[in-house]
Formats: structure tokens, sequence, C-alpha cells
């Protein structure tokens, strides 16, 4: 009986989490939303900005979003990320070719993936945040840093 409910858990889908994805070069963003879709997501991605204004209008429709450090308007990526996380409780993790740029971390927020992400990376992060957001114990996947606190 309880070899039946483990594998049926396992086989599910990752459901009920809408991304958002915040990103200004169109190829990454598109990029993104395929490893989303690969990873099993119902709800997949609801939405793209490439501008804070413009992120910030439908950041709240999610529940987790990938949000780059420096946009079309400039290094908007951090106020963003951080807005969106403690105003929309958003699972926020930042994508960047430069970590660095994000010291130790944005209040509120994740994580990053240094770029180029992978489909795997985007598999593991997403299942961590799902996992945290549902208050279970996860692994966290190797090429997500964790902010402190």
């Amino acid at each position: 009986m309880t070899e039946n409910t483990v594998r049926r858990w396992q086989s599910r889908p990752i459901i009920d989490y809408p991304v958002v994805i915040i990103e200004d070069h169109l190829l990454l963003a598109l990029d993104l939303e395929d490893a989303v879709s690969a990873a099993g997501l119902n709800a997949g991605v609801v939405g793209f900005a490439s501008r804070k204004k413009h992120a910030l209008r439908i950041g709240g429709l999610a529940a987790i979003a990938f949000v780059d450090v420096n946009l079309a308007d400039g290094p908007s990526g951090p106020e963003i990320g951080r807005i969106l996380a403690q105003d929309h409780d958003v699972t926020v993790i930042f994508t960047t070719s430069d970590p660095d740029m994000l010291g130790t971390g944005v209040s509120g927020t994740m994580g990053v993936l240094k770029k180029p992400v992978s489909a795997e990376a985007v598999r593991g992060a997403l299942t961590y945040a799902i996992a945290r957001r549902r208050g279970d114990l996860a692994i966290v996947p190797p090429e997500l840093t964790l902010f402190a606190g």
C-alpha cells in the first residue's frame, strides 16, 4: 500500500506553481520557458517581462519568478526580486552571469543560478523552490546558490 502511494506521489507533475520570467534577452527567456515546461509544471510560464514596470505588473501572478539582474532598463532585477518576494510572496530565483553582483543576497529572495542555465538546473531549482513553498525538505541542487537567511 505504501509503495503505491509513494510511486503515485513521485510520478505526479509539479502543478499549480505559475512562473514568470523576467529577462531582457528573448532567446534566453524562451530557453527558460522550455526548461520550465520540461520540468512538468502544468501552470507553466504565465508571463514575460524585460523592464521593471512590466515585471511588477505581472509578477504578482506567479508563485515563482526567474529574474535576471540586468534588464532593458538597467540593473533593476534585485529591486524587482525584493518587491516580488516581500509584497507578493513570490519565490524569486535570480539568473545572472555574475552572481557576485548580488553580494550576500537580496532580502526575501531564495538564491541565484549562474548563466548559462541548463534545463537540469532549472528543474532542480523549481523542485527545490516548490518544496520550500510547501514546507517540505529538499536537497539544494548544486547549481543553485542560496542566499543567507
